[in-house]
């Protein structure tokens, strides 16, 4: 998004500016200049003035006359680095500097440094390194600076060795159902990657600077991206749309606006909602605490429903830079203080392009402040066991050079990535890339759930509060709520773990279910679970599907906990209702046995409910034995779907 764009621009300009000031000092007063030739100061002099009136081909022209008059003319050398640094040209720049130090290399040591910077963008390590510790050697620079020389340094050692083991990568264009001759980036797809919305910038003669962003949507069909489609107002209006998060179904988008009437600061976070008739709906300022009178931007959207990722710019002893942020929303409707993701993520330098992978354990970012290639590098970070984020780890060469890298998204399996590049096989300017990411940069194997839920008489579709529930850990995974016009919800899980779904909604019973995603295969393709909600009506029932014993005992798993949780809940907010609790099994062993077994486990439910603060009026148990199978008892499946917890409203 433009903004993005012109921090990073920003922070080159502020460099070279701090040097032309220098070097304006240094010529502007009345100095010996290091030569005596008439004609060479007169072209210096010339090129200085042509240089303040921004003449800047004039300028090159006549300091090189000046250079061709007098070969050791330093400082016409240096001022030739600075129109070059400033004109984008840093290989020109970097040989007019290595021409001031061999006319005298201790003259100027500040040369050294404004070099060595510029080699690094060139990927000249080895010539950036030897010049930064000569300046170092030459000078004395406060601590900050030091410190920033150092990191430098650092990153050139880095780079080097990074080089030496290259990472896999082979990036493959998207093709032209989504790539034009305008740039594409900022981008965002739905957990099953067959919807994509993106940031185009197109032209708009209107527009201050002759051109906007607005956002554009394919889809994957047929093996290809499809034709992108411009989305209509009020998504997209005549002002700038970029960066966009989407939720997991789709359905919500995040993104960043600027200078919005009725906005926060200078780009504030909006989000908008698609609704059953295929419209976007007016998006909205998230507002305070989000957004403030700084700059927020670059949402990312966690799988959980409810964790929004996002930079704003800080200030910290008085250096203006990008850290990360999340807050989370909250069961009131309101958003969290934004919480930094700390000094393990967060540095002194540029963090940005935030990206939660539908894992929520996986966290991609850039940043130029960690150890690397030089500019802003793409970075991976894990969530540890205490929920803090692990130390970041550099993607890598050539995933990672010495220019900027930002904007990187992972798909829901972690097998794919996606980036915008402006690489020369492109249709023109920033296009966006898929390649597979090798196996240690992926991240959590992942798998989804997706389901409709509906009145089960009327079939008609309902909005209900879902949670989704690691059993083993008891920790809430997902907490949301279904498309309020279709009923539907999608919800993304990390693999290899067992998990329960609950459904609920004022006026109804609540729905139990559980699912497995130990399996390999469970990662390919969604659980489908169409949730049918019956209203609270005398002999109506609920299976407790998440309750559970050892075989043979009565004794309450420690897994059981949440589902009863959830039982808890629904009797608390319907005061004048009464359960019984039924116990079920199937028709192996001894009926005696059996019945008894399923007498202690009704019992034992029911203790518990009355342990939590339930009234013992309003609870009745009662064991079934085998009587009432609700599935064939000839097979395993049959069989476990007769041993069951239920309870019947009274």
């Amino acid at each position: 998004m433009i903004d993005k764009h012109m921090q990073v621009n920003w922070k080159y300009y502020i460099s070279t500016l701090v040097f032309v000031f220098f070097t304006m000092q240094l010529v502007a007063q009345p100095v010996q200049y290091s030569t005596s030739s008439k004609q060479a100061i007169k072209n210096y002099e010339d090129a200085r003035d042509f240089y303040n009136i921004r003449q800047n081909e004039k300028a090159i022209d006549a300091l090189k006359s000046a250079i061709k008059k007098d070969t050791t003319f330093i400082e016409a050398y240096m001022l030739l680095a600075t129109v070059y640094e400033e004109q984008k040209q840093p290989l020109e720049a970097i040989k007019a500097y290595n021409g001031s130090f061999a006319i005298n290399p201790a003259a100027f040591p500040y040369n050294y440094f404004a070099c060595g910077k510029l080699e690094i963008r060139a990927c000249k390590y080895d010539d950036a390194q030897t010049h930064l510790e000569k300046y170092l050697s030459l000078s004395k620079p406060d601590a900050a600076r030091k410190q920033e020389v150092e990191r430098y340094i650092r990153n050139c050692k880095f780079a080097v060795e990074a080089m030496k083991k290259p990472v896999p990568f082979n990036p493959v264009n998207l093709g032209d159902g989504v790539n034009s001759k305008f740039p594409e980036y900022y981008f965002s797809f739905t957990v099953d990657q067959k919807n994509l919305i993106f940031t185009r910038q197109i032209d708009d003669k209107q527009a201050m600077f002759g051109h906007q962003e607005d956002f554009f949507r394919s889809t994957f069909s047929n093996g290809k991206w499809q034709p992108a489609v411009h989305l209509e107002p009020p998504l997209n209006t005549i002002d700038n749309e970029g960066a966009p998060s989407m939720s997991t179904d789709g359905h919500i988008v995040f993104f960043t606006a600027c200078q919005r009437q009725g906005g926060e600061g200078s780009c504030d976070i909006y989000l908008s909602s698609y609704s059953a008739d295929n419209k976007w709906s007016k998006p909205i300022n998230l507002g305070a605490p989000v957004n403030t009178s700084s700059w927020e931007s670059q949402p990312s959207f966690s799988s959980d429903g409810k964790t929004l990722y996002f930079t704003r710019r800080v200030t910290t002893k008085g250096q203006v830079n990008s850290d990360l942020f999340y807050s989370v929303f909250r069961e009131d409707n309101t958003w969290s203080a934004p919480v930094s993701l700390g000094d393990t993520i967060n540095t002194t330098g540029n963090e940005e392009s935030v990206f939660i992978h539908p894992d929520n354990q996986t966290l991609y970012f850039s940043s130029n402040g960690h150890e690397g290639m030089g500019g802003l590098d793409i970075y991976i970070s894990r969530r540890l066991e205490n929920g803090r984020w692990g130390i970041p780890v550099n993607l890598g060469y050539p995933i990672n050079t010495c220019g900027d890298e930002n904007s990187l998204v992972v798909s829901a399996d972690g097998k794919h990535a996606y980036f915008a590049s402006n690489r020369p096989e492109g249709f023109g300017d920033l296009d966006l890339y898929v390649f597979d990411l090798y196996k240690e940069a992926q991240p959590l194997l992942t798998s989804y759930v997706k389901g409709k839920v509906t009145d089960a008489i009327t079939s008609l579709p309902l909005s209900a509060h879902f949670e989704i529930v690691d059993i083993e850990s008891g920790k809430t995974v997902v907490s949301n709520t279904t498309d309020k016009m279709r009923g539907e919800f999608l919800a993304t899980l990390p693999a290899g773990k067992e998990y329960l779904l609950n459904v609920s909604k004022d006026g109804y019973l609540f729905y139990s279910e559980n699912f497995d995603c130990r399996k390999p295969t469970d990662t390919q393709q969604a659980f489908e679970i169409n949730v049918p909600l019956n209203k609270i009506t005398a002999g109506a029932s609920v299976v407790l599907k998440n309750v559970f014993f050892d075989v043979d005992k009565f004794d309450l798993k420690q897994e059981s906990f949440s589902e009863l949780q959830k039982l808890i809940s629904f009797l608390n907010a319907n005061a004048a209702v009464k359960i019984e609790i039924g116990g079920h099994t199937d028709n192996t062993g001894d009926k005696i046995k059996n019945q008894k077994l399923s007498e202690n486990r009704a019992k034992a439910v029911l203790d518990y409910l009355i342990s939590k603060g339930i009234n013992a009026a309003r609870l009745t148990s009662k064991g079934y034995g085998d009587t009432k199978p609700v599935a064939d008892n000839k097979t395993e499946a049959g069989r476990a779907s007769n041993r069951r917890t239920a309870f019947v409203v009274k």
